[in-house]
């Protein structure tokens, strides 16, 4: 996308560049990404969001040494506010990760505040971190999103270049409230153009959406280019925008790469995301 082309806030990113790994403590290696990038274009403003939510992280590869110099390693949950000024660059993130590698801490909630410190800095908002044991997440089952699988639809599909007005003229006179998934989310990274797979939750309360016609704008993200948290933004507006909604969510969870997994959700109402593993994660 033309806006995105030679701007600074990527320009100087890691991300797509040969990097050093650190195996000491150093913060400055985590970049962020200001939020307004994207949502400037999609006309939304920081002091009037359409939107609440967060950015929830699964931090797999988290290991630090504790005062005898013994490894400890444990699962991170970060969830950082939707109102914060920034996102966070996830290749950054992992390299800011492995700077805990060889360094020591006392406890385990040193390493929690530490990390709650600096991603509340990067993002320049909240950000809340738990940690936990490995047997804590041994014991969760595999979840699934609760709603109406629409992949499986007999329709025939040519176009997967992103377009929005697939949307458009979607809404039937019927009004419902109705939970929609697709596991057919694919989208590529902004800057290194790898592909990002996901599965999409859409709840909502309004004119009806058409289903065909809303797998096929799912569908066209196929080739699109942004961050995790971009496209969930966008899915958001554009189904607000083309079908008129009185209450709409929106919540994608990604697999994960480097060790971590990104799953955001925006909404316009109550909602609670369902924090748990998905069958790809």
């Amino acid at each position: 996308m033309s806006h995105y082309q030679n701007n600074p806030a990527l320009d100087n990113l890691t991300l797509g560049k040969k990097t050093a790994y650190y195996d000491q403590y150093d913060p400055s290696l985590l970049q962020a990404v200001p939020r307004s990038l994207n949502r400037d274009p999609l006309d939304i403003h920081a002091d009037n969001l359409p939107f609440h939510g967060a950015d929830i992280w699964t931090l797999y590869e988290l290991s630090w040494l504790n005062s005898k110099g013994i490894p400890q390693v444990a699962i991170g949950l970060v969830s950082v506010d939707a109102q914060s000024e920034n996102l966070i660059e996830s290749k950054s993130f992992k390299l800011y990760l492995n700077s805990f590698n060889q360094t020591r801490y006392e406890t385990w909630e040193n390493v929690r505040s530490v990390l709650q410190n600096d991603l509340c800095g990067c993002a320049n908002g909240k950000v809340s971190v738990t940690l936990h044991k490995l047997d804590e997440f041994s014991q969760q089952p595999i979840n699934q999103f609760q709603g109406i699988c629409i992949d499986d639809l007999d329709i025939e599909i040519n176009d997967y270049e992103f377009n929005r007005e697939f949307l458009a003229g979607s809404s039937e006179s019927d009004i419902v409230e109705e939970t929609l998934v697709s596991h057919l989310l694919k989208s590529n990274c902004l800057i290194t153009n790898q592909p990002d797979w996901g599965s999409v939750q859409i709840h909502y309360r309004g004119p009806k959406i058409n289903r065909e016609a809303l797998l096929r704008y799912l569908v066209s993200f196929r080739h699109h280019n942004e961050f995790h948290e971009q496209c969930v933004e966008r899915i958001f507006n554009d189904i607000k925008q083309l079908c008129n909604p009185e209450k709409l969510s929106v919540y994608a969870r990604y697999t994960r790469r480097g060790g971590l997994d990104i799953n955001p959700w925006r909404s316009n109402t109550l909602f609670t995301p369902e924090i748990g593993r998905l069958a790809r994660q």
